[in-house]
């Protein structure tokens, strides 16, 4: 299925000459929002199309602008109707919030940076919360970061990531690095957890 998805938005992409990777930066920003889009296709074809380094950059700013879209929109809009809406229902408790809340920077900057997370769930979960907008920022500029790395320069499907174990090495030592880096940041802007 992944591969269809892949072929079919490449040549999608490449068939729109320069305005393909601009539509790639912009179903980035709707992948964050509306997950029916594989992020991974989008970020390998930005580096394709603009290279290491540049794509790197276009890819971690429109990942974080379409996170923080989301995030606002459910803390705005939704959060107070959803919350309620849940809570009648039973589905949801004040518990649950509390928890996701009170995750600490570090747990929360991993989660983000495992490149199989979905980012919607974190960001609805974060946006319905009452999570600091701070906190959110900086796990999501920092997580993001790693998966935008891991995507881009591995930049293949999930089945291959998981067959071979270079690349869960790779996501391993990932996660240990976005782990240490929101503990020192952490540390210096004294993020309330």
């Amino acid at each position: 299925m992944f591969g269809i998805i892949d072929t079919f938005i490449d040549n999608l992409l490449q068939n729109f000459g320069l305005w393909g990777p601009i539509l790639g930066c912009i179903f980035i920003i709707v992948e964050s929002i509306i997950p029916v889009l594989p992020l991974f296709v989008f970020i390998t074809l930005n580096f394709l199309a603009f290279g290491n380094i540049l794509g790197f950059i276009i890819s971690l700013v429109f990942t974080c602008i379409g996170c923080t879209i989301s995030f606002i929109l459910f803390r705005k809009k939704v959060q107070s109707w959803w919350y309620k809406k849940l809570k009648s229902k039973g589905i949801i408790s004040k518990q649950t919030m509390n928890i996701i809340t009170s995750l600490k920077f570090e747990q929360l900057t991993t989660i983000i940076a495992l490149p199989f997370t979905p980012a919607f769930l974190v960001n609805v979960a974060c946006g319905l919360s009452k999570m600091s907008f701070k906190k959110f920022i900086l796990a999501i500029i920092i997580g993001k970061t790693f998966v935008v790395y891991f995507w881009g320069f591995v930049g293949v499907s999930l089945l291959e990531s998981i067959k071979n174990p270079i690349y869960l090495i790779r996501v391993s030592i990932l996660l240990i690095f976005a782990y240490i880096i929101s503990k020192v940041i952490n540390k210096k802007l004294n993020i309330v957890d």
